[in-house]
């Protein structure tokens, strides 16, 4: 955008903000009845089922609301970040706060709304978690947008918090189940000025944004450097990423753009309708802001977590777990004569048949080689285990017993042939 485009839309940018200033944010809740597994229907013995019991058992448990938890008081700093904030611009409209909305979603919603091509390979089972042939637990709380846009007319602003579910690696930044907070900004006809093009909009919509979520960062980190980068996400256009300088390296802290006119259609607002987005993962902000080293901490009752954390506390964590690892490799054969046929197996698969007997007592799982036969091009795979509990020290009889209970688990499961 060259220099006069600039401050055409801060001129204009100045116009919205002397409009209703008397208006100021309204924060409504929504409250749901309690959720879980079995209200959701989510084991069900359907043949596109391809949800472990060990995640269906998170379903319900709701970490980002019990009062305390580093991720409720992250949330609880981004709300009020965005209902309180002097430093935002005025007028704010109404805020609704969504945080207990039911994690099973139709497919639809979870991808076709949000424009993901039905190649993504987000879609495939080996990455998404299904319920049954239409429905799948939500992979990012994006999965609402759209619904919760046709609820009413423009200006618009909620903010939805909730845990989401992806088939993923296992190691101490991933897991199953994590939690995601959303941002969605829409303005009404009258917030813009009279005449303006769908560019100077767009331009309005993503200033707007950054100086927000710039304000955001600060709320959170302090005061520190900052720079964005161009992204790219089917459903915000342009898109882009918030970087900041924290601990010696550049960390992403969000994604973020313009909706896309698609989207914008599909929630019921006309053309000339502009509005932002952004999404960010509360593990990853408590992570850093308190210095937790291993994700599945957030899942601990052990007092020796829990205590250190009180809202309105500036926290950083105090670790209680020495313990050492215990390393165990286990290899196989993949099922199929062939490199071509043992394609169909994926890592995900293995990693969530490990978590179904050993489960958190597992911190990583790395693949450390991997081979074709010259003969018969059937392919080996070696993985590492890593056992260690965040509580206790584990005995060499209990990991030699799991190790045990994991092989014949791939065996059963998958069909493999150990080596």
């Amino acid at each position: 955008m060259d220099c006069c485009a600039v401050d055409k839309v801060s001129a204009l940018a100045l116009q919205i903000a002397h409009k209703l200033s008397d208006h100021h944010a309204v924060t409504v809740r929504t409250v749901v009845e309690s959720i879980n597994a079995k209200s959701l229907g989510v084991l069900n013995g359907h043949p596109s089922n391809n949800v472990p019991a060990s995640v269906a058992a998170k379903i319900g448990m709701n970490l980002h609301l019990r009062q305390h938890h580093p991720l409720n008081i992250i949330k609880t700093r981004i709300e009020d970040y965005f209902t309180q904030s002097p430093a935002l611009r005025e007028p704010r409209p109404q805020i609704e706060v969504h945080d207990s909305l039911a994690p099973v979603v139709t497919a639809r919603d979870n991808f076709d709304s949000l424009l993901i091509p039905p190649s993504h390979v987000s879609r495939r089972a080996t990455d998404t978690y299904y319920v049954d042939d239409k429905r799948v637990l939500r992979t990012h709380t994006s999965a609402h947008q759209v619904t919760l846009l046709r609820r009413g007319a423009p200006p618009r602003a909620f903010l939805v918090c909730g845990d989401v579910y992806r088939r993923d690696e296992v190691d101490r930044s991933h897991y199953p189940v994590f939690h995601q907070m959303e941002g969605v900004r829409v303005f009404a006809p009258d917030e813009l000025p009279a005449g303006a093009t769908a560019a100077e909009r767009e331009a309005l919509a993503v200033a707007d944004l950054r100086a927000g979520l710039e304000g955001l960062a600060c709320a959170l980190f302090g005061d520190v450097e900052m720079r964005w980068v161009d992204a790219y996400f089917p459903f915000t256009n342009p898109s882009f990423e918030l970087e900041i300088f924290f601990g010696g390296k550049w960390l992403e802290v969000l994604g973020c753009g313009a909706i896309e006119r698609d989207v914008m259609r599909a929630g019921g607002m006309d053309d000339a309708t502009v509005g932002w987005a952004f999404g960010l993962g509360l593990e990853r902000l408590a992570m850093v802001l308190f210095s937790i080293p291993d994700i599945r901490l957030f899942w601990s009752d052990d007092a020796r977590f829990t205590s250190q954390f009180k809202a309105g506390a500036a926290t950083t964590f105090k670790p209680y777990s020495k313990y050492p690892p215990c390393l165990k490799d286990v290899s196989f054969w993949v099922p199929g004569a062939t490199a071509e046929i043992a394609h169909g197996f994926h890592d995900n698969d293995m990693y969530e048949a490990v978590r179904e007997v050993a489960g958190d007592m597992v911190e990583e799982i790395a693949l450390v080689d991997e081979f074709a036969h010259p003969k018969t091009g059937r392919v080996s795979k070696c993985f590492r285990l890593t056992y260690r509990s965040m509580d206790r020290s584990l005995t060499n009889k209990e990991v030699d017993a799991l190790q045990e209970l994991v092989r014949q688990r791939l065996v059963d499961k998958l069909g493999v042939e150990l080596r």
